[in-house]
């Protein structure tokens, strides 16, 4: 069962309630707008038959607030005073997103000091030394045309006290937190100590994952880009295979716990004859093993194979591996691809069947690229929409975009209570398995 699933099953477990600072008093600046009415909302899923009990019953469907400019405002934009920050890994369209915000703040809503925080929340913690830089729409003018973040990025945990006392002393009313899991854990702990110590801060996340591992915020911004990214990585691995005796182009792909980016990019590139994910384990020998599917596949006559797998795939072979952690405490997954890359060979050598292997990672490569067609769309889509929320005094929430066409507003601590996963049961999934024809190959019939 998909956390979706058990989230319907049991919505009353759950909370889908917008924190606000108050009342929303002073009118909005923003001019020719169809303007949010406060009880427009969006349903968790479009599926009809997982809402009709929910109708049938009489009681309200399982729903976020719909994201948008409001017609009354909590902040004053006279004395508004803004800060943005990226954290975490590096991924396509963190420039489009600053652009955005800094954009909508000083255009719609005349905000006119807006802050950009150097490297994610050190540059909260005055020790670091990390002074801020100020922004304006002339300085984010083309910063969308570059990679990676003009404001820099880290990892590790800040002490939340501290980041607070640093935004009370900046007079920062709304602050933009834009990262995965981690940062967003970190804004919620900031926006809930404001609201501990009563400060009027709205603190507002843009999900930044590349993995798409968020719950209930739709494709995260930077995820199409990175898949389309990896055509020319599978296709150059695919000459390389045919272009070899038996060979074999081993690509290693992003995706610590969920496997999005791996599936997707063989879905769009169907020159792909085996995808391997974190979400179904598999063995290397024996019965349903990777390394007899591969010589089944050069049985049939076949000449080369290209084999994706995401880098958190296949854990559970290399366990007795130590453990490593980055500076926030994410686990480190051990390498999958080098692994691969040395045991494929190894297992044909046994046979005594030559094979040619070329591994490509491309990781760093993938995820440093500016966003690109509908990816930077969304970016701004999803900037505009956190600026709007925060002006409506909207905090410890994220903007998501689940069914493609409206934007919702989700609470972080749901967004982040566990990792959104590929469903085997799913649409994505079988495509896979279709496309590749590994299921066949790695499960004969008898």
């Amino acid at each position: 069962m998909t956390f979706l699933q058990r989230v319907l099953a049991h919505p009353e477990s759950y909370n889908f309630q917008i924190a606000t600072l108050g009342p929303c008093q002073v009118n909005s600046p923003v001019r020719n707008r169809a303007f949010v009415g406060l009880n427009e909302r969006c349903a968790l899923t479009s599926d009809v038959a997982s809402l009709m009990p929910f109708a049938t019953a009489g009681g309200p469907v399982p729903s976020f607030e719909k994201a948008g400019p409001h017609a009354r405002i909590f902040h004053d934009q006279a004395w508004s005073r803004a800060a943005i920050l990226t954290a975490g890994g590096l991924c396509p369209g963190l420039n489009h997103v600053i652009k955005g915000l800094v954009e909508i703040l000083a255009t719609e809503y005349n905000v006119r000091t807006i802050y950009g925080i150097r490297y994610g929340y050190r540059g909260l913690v005055a020790q670091h030394g990390c002074s801020p830089i100020l922004l304006d729409p002339d300085s984010v003018d083309a910063i969308h045309e570059r990679g990676g973040t003009i404001l820099g990025s880290s990892r590790g945990n800040q002490q939340v006290s501290e980041m607070v006392e640093t935004l009370t002393r900046m007079n920062i009313n709304l602050l933009f937190c834009i990262g995965g899991d981690g940062t967003l854990r970190g804004a919620r702990a900031i926006a809930e100590e404001c609201l501990r110590r009563k400060l009027a801060i709205s603190v507002v996340g843009v999900p930044k994952t590349i993995d798409n591992d968020l719950n209930f915020i739709g494709n995260s911004f930077g995820f199409a880009t990175a898949v389309a990214e990896t055509s020319a990585i599978i296709q150059s691995a695919h000459m390389e295979a045919k272009g070899a005796y038996n060979g074999i182009g081993l690509v290693k792909l992003m995706g610590r716990d969920s496997g999005f980016i791996a599936a997707s990019a063989a879905l769009a590139n169907p020159i792909v004859n085996f995808c391997l994910i974190p979400e179904s384990p598999f063995t290397l020998e024996g019965p349903g093993g990777l390394f007899p599917a591969l010589a089944r596949r050069f049985a049939v006559g076949k000449d080369h194979v290209v084999l994706v797998v995401a880098e958190g795939a296949g854990q559970e072979l290399i366990a007795a591996e130590a453990e490593r952690r980055d500076a926030s405490g994410n686990v480190l997954k051990k390498d999958i691809g080098e692994l691969l890359r040395q045991a494929i060979p190894a297992y044909f050598a046994t046979r005594q069947t030559e094979v040619s292997m070329k591994y490509f990672d491309p990781s760093y490569s993938i995820r440093s690229v500016p966003a690109k067609g509908t990816d930077a769309i969304h970016c701004y889509l999803l900037a505009r929409n956190a600026v709007h929320a925060a002006m409506a005094g909207r905090t410890n929430c994220v903007v998501g975009n689940q069914h493609g066409a409206t934007y919702s507003l989700v609470p972080i601590e749901l967004a982040t209570m566990e990792r959104q996963k590929v469903d085997l049961d799913g649409d994505l999934w079988k495509a896979v398995l279709d496309a590749t024809g590994q299921d066949r190959l790695m499960n004969p019939e008898p």
